[in-house]
Formats: structure tokens, sequence, C-alpha cells
């Protein structure tokens, strides 16, 4: 069936077999919902805008992500009404948020439309440019006096295409000014009506970051934003730059590098859109705060302290809020489940202007997304693959309490001038390193009294479990990539071990001194600003094996459910 000129390149048999079989669904929350309910009039009246704006973004991020994507989507949606092979197409559609995604099982991405694949610069570059075109480009402009645009070009924040034979930047605010114009509409509408006075003042300064091109205003949005604890809802306006996989490719040419740091431009990735909206759940709020009270501490106990500033140590306060949230909406970037979906968050990102000013950072659960399991599988895969002793450990409320330390861990170690050096390699060094802090210092939790000797061995075996990849994981995949790392680390340096059935054996009183030092060593990497040493160090820890396939083997033969459905409600 063709779709505005294009095929689509799924038969409906495979489609049937992705959405029924392969899918998770991931129900957010709708009016009945309690939380909804015990709301104030005018803060329900604000949530459906907030929800509005959200969908205007989405669009945004679909722009951002692929040049065919919104021409395609609306062909779906025209041709769904009456024909089951595009309505299920549309389905898939809407799961990745795009045309293609990977699916966190095959090496490739998953293709919607014959012939139409994804770019490595998405379409925040010209889709027919090379990387070695773009470097050519970029150092004859330098060559050329024109610092000032490519210092444009490399933003966050701009959408660049061909001028002649040169780029030209354009900036978000004016690429996208109807749909920034449409959101904002619908922001102002929230403002008028929700009851905290806070929030109120912080969707006003995210008003006027839609509408002016001025980096200050994204600043003062996220700085207002960081500082919400107690109002009821929750909006944000994510920027996240893990898509853009063009513009890393110049820390690889040193010499165009060095032409730039000798200018003084910073080499930034784009910033893939997303919005999330929601309501605060206090309960879970309230565990949240219990490890905020510890972080302080934990800066002074990483590797090499001395040698950087932490910007969540400066002064007297703690410059860090945490909220838990019920989903009425992901859009946009969040929505894009292409072998995962974000369970918690830890912005803004050490690249944004407000942590550089000294702004604080917030972090944001998603109650949904956790909540979403497939508790038969998780038993046999245990059975499967776990000496029966540890089964007692496996707790998936502890992956909870890795995924706070996770978070907090992002706004421990050095700041985003050290990881932004190591290029193309920084998102997974600093994914890994994120990981690993939670683990390492998950101990002092317990020394503390938030968690109990139990609950940590359980946060133990529980993570170590999800190292248990189903399949190797591609260069694009930093979290996965992550998680490879970790066991081949753990697996060498003997804190885990496989027994003569092959199944997983912990060894508790190893995991302090190997979590210490694979920190130590990847703190060392950011510090060293090299992406000689971070790409060696990848390389050397994602090696994959007999065991590696024994333990993907096995998965596959439970059945996999890679794919997502988020169903909203608003």
């Amino acid at each position: 069936m063709q779709i505005n000129g294009y095929d689509i390149a799924l038969s409906e048999e495979e489609l049937d077999e992705i959405l029924n079989r392969q899918t998770v669904v991931i129900e957010l929350i709708d009016k009945n919902f309690p939380g909804y309910q015990a709301l104030a009039e005018g803060d329900k009246k604000a949530l459906q805008y907030l929800v509005n704006a959200g969908k205007i973004i989405n669009n945004v991020s679909l722009e951002q992500d692929h040049h065919l994507n919104r021409l395609l989507k609306k062909g779906l949606e025209k041709a769904a009404a009456d024909n089951t092979h595009a309505a299920k197409a549309l389905k898939l559609f809407n799961s990745f948020n795009g045309v293609e995604g990977l699916n966190g099982i095959d090496p490739k991405p998953v293709e919607i439309f014959k012939n139409v694949h994804g770019f490595p610069g998405r379409n925040f570059y010209p889709v027919d440019m090379s990387a070695d075109e773009f470097h050519r480009i970029i150092k004859k402009m330098l060559e050329q006096g024109k610092d000032d645009e490519v210092r444009r070009i490399l933003s966050v924040r701009t959408m660049v295409r061909r001028q002649g034979d040169e780029l030209k930047a354009i900036d978000y605010t004016e690429y996208f000014a109807k749909e920034f114009s449409e959101a904002a509409n619908q922001l102002e509408l929230a403002a008028h009506y929700c009851t905290d006075p806070a929030f109120k003042d912080y969707l006003g300064w995210q008003v006027q970051a839609l509408l002016q091109n001025n980096e200050d205003m994204d600043m003062l949005a996220d700085k207002h934003w960081a500082i919400l604890q107690d109002s009821p809802l929750e909006f944000t306006l994510s920027r996240e730059n893990y898509d853009d996989g063009m513009s890393g490719t110049i820390c690889e040419n040193a010499g165009l590098a060095t032409m730039l740091a000798d200018r003084g431009i910073e080499v930034n990735a784009k910033d893939m859109l997303g919005v999330r909206v929601g309501i605060v759940n206090r309960e879970g709020t309230a565990l949240l705060l219990k490890f905020k009270d510890h972080m302080k501490k934990l800066a002074g106990l990483m590797p090499y302290a001395d040698r950087y500033e932490q910007n969540v140590a400066k002064g007297d306060e703690l410059k860090q809020t945490m909220v838990d949230v019920d989903l009425a909406a992901l859009c946009g970037d969040y929505a894009q489940c292409r072998g995962a979906i974000t369970t918690a968050q830890n912005l803004p990102n050490n690249d944004k202007l407000s942590i550089k000013t000294g702004g604080g950072r917030r972090n944001v659960y998603h109650r949904q997304v956790r909540m979403s399991r497939d508790k038969q599988r998780e038993t046999e895969m245990l059975n499967a693959l776990v000496r029966q002793d540890f089964h007692k450990y496996f707790n998936p409320e502890a992956e909870h309490i890795f995924v706070i330390g996770h978070e907090n861990g992002h706004s421990l170690g050095p700041d985003s001038s050290y990881q932004n050096a190591l290029g193309l390699y920084k998102h997974t060094i600093e994914e890994n390193k994120a990981d690993v802090v939670s683990i390492t210092f998950m101990p002092e939790y317990a020394k503390a009294g938030i968690i109990s000797e139990q609950i940590l061995k359980e946060v133990y075996v529980t993570w170590i479990v999800r190292l248990l990849l189903k399949s190797r994981p591609g260069p694009t995949q930093p979290h996965r990539t992550g998680d490879l790392i970790h066991f081949n680390y753990l697996l060498e340096h003997g804190a885990i071990e496989f027994d003569a059935d092959r199944k997983l054996v912990v060894h508790f009183d190893k995991m302090p001194e190997v979590m210490h030092k694979i920190l130590e060593e990847t703190i060392a990497i950011q510090l060293s600003k090299s992406p000689e040493k971070a790409k060696a160090f990848i390389e050397r820890n994602t090696t994959w094996g007999d065991l590696h396939d024994y333990i993907a083997g096995v998965h596959k033969h439970l059945g996999l459910k890679p794919y997502k459905e988020i169903r909203m409600h608003f």
C-alpha cells in the first residue's frame, strides 16, 4: 500500500506480530485518576492547555527528526479511517514517533516505509550532506572569517540548511515560529488558570523563551523550572541532544576541532524538543527528598573531587529539586520509543546556559512508565538466567531506587566542558558515569538508614539482572552500551560469575571495590578530555562473546516485547 507515494514496508502480518505480541502498553492517567480529581478546578483547566502545548511541540520534534515525518503521518491518518494496513502502520509510527526507529534488539532501525531511512544528522542538517562534506564546509567558512555563522551552525538550537555552497543556521524560534507561537498561546492560558504562583511564573518565562530568539530566555525559563518543588502540576519542555549524530563528528577531525577551539567556538549537538505533562505525586516525592539530603556528602566522595567544581555542591544550598509525577502526556522526544522509554530525567544538562550560570537542576520520575511490567516474563527470565538463591533479591521497586541514584549521579562529577570534549563518546561515558555513581554510593544510603541492607542487595541484583542484554547494542544506544560495559567489567573483576548451569551469581562483598574502580576510571576519562581514551575504554569493555549470545538467545526464546505504545487520554 502507498501513502503519499511511499510504499509501506511491513505487511499487515508483520505489523500484527509487532503490535499484538511484541508491544508493551503504557497507560497514562485520565480524568478519572484520583490525583486529577483532587486538583483545584483551575489546575484541571491548566492541565489540558499544557497537554495542548505538548501536542503542538510534538510536530516540532517530528520535523527535527525526519523531513518526511509530518507528510507521512498525515497520509497514514487519512488512510487509517478505512484501511486496516494503514491503521496498523500508524500505530507503529506513533510508537516510534517517526518513520523509523530502533527496537533495541535488531542492529538496524525498523523502517515503516520502503526507501525512507533516517540520517545521522536527522533533519537538523541537510539530509544529503555527509560528515566529510560538513567538515569541508565548516573549514572553508572559518578560513573565510565567517566565525559567527559557524558558531550559530554549531549551536544547540538551530536548524541548518544549504545556502549556495555554504551552510546557514536558522534559530528554532524562527524556523518553528508558527508552532512556537501556538504553543506559547496554550501556555499563557494554562498560566491564567493554574493556582501555584511559582509555576505560573515559570510558564511566563517559558512563553518568552518560545517567542524570542534569545538564549537568555531559555536560561531564565530553565532556572524558574528547576526551583519548582511544591507545584501540583508538572510541565517540562525538554531539550536533549542524543539524536544528532552529525555535530559530534567534528571532534573526530583533529585539525578542524583545533581551528574551532582556537576561535573559542563550541561544538554542540542539536536539541530535540519534548514535552512532559503530569501531576506531582506527593508520596513518591517524599521518598526522593530523602535521597536529595545526602547529595552534598556524595559530592565530596567523588573521585578526583579536588580537580573540578560540582554545580550541585556550590554554596550552602543544594540546587536540586525532585518530584515523582503521574503522567498525562509524553510528546516529542519523550514519545520516541525506539528500543527504550525514559523512566526519569535530570535536567537541564550541563551544556545549558542555566547550569553554566549557576542555576539548579530538577529530577522528574515517571510513575506510569516504571509501573508497566510483565510479571510472568520476569519470573521466566529469573528461572532461566539467575541462580535460585538470588531470586529473593530481585525487586522491580529496587530498580526505582537505582534510577534515583542514577539521576542524582548526573549532578555529580566534571562539568560539560569535560563531557563535551569527548565528542561522539560523551553520552555513553556520561550515562555510564551516572549508573556507576548510583551503584557505587548505594552503600552510603544504607549507612545513612535511607535504605536497608536487604534493599541494598535488592538494588545490586535487580540492576545486574537488567545488564543481561537481549542484543548487542549499537553506537547510537548510550544507555545499553553502558549496560554492556558494566556487565563485562563486573564479570572481569569477579563481582559476578555464572555457574556450571550458566546461572548468574552475585558476589556482594566484591561489589563496592569493583564499583569504586570503574567510577574512578570513568571520571579520569572525563577529566582527560580525550575522545581517544573514551573510545578505548568503550571498545575494551564492550566485547561480545558466547555468554552474551547465550543470554540474548534465552531472552528471544522467552519472547521479547521491545516496542512501546503510549496511550494518552487528554
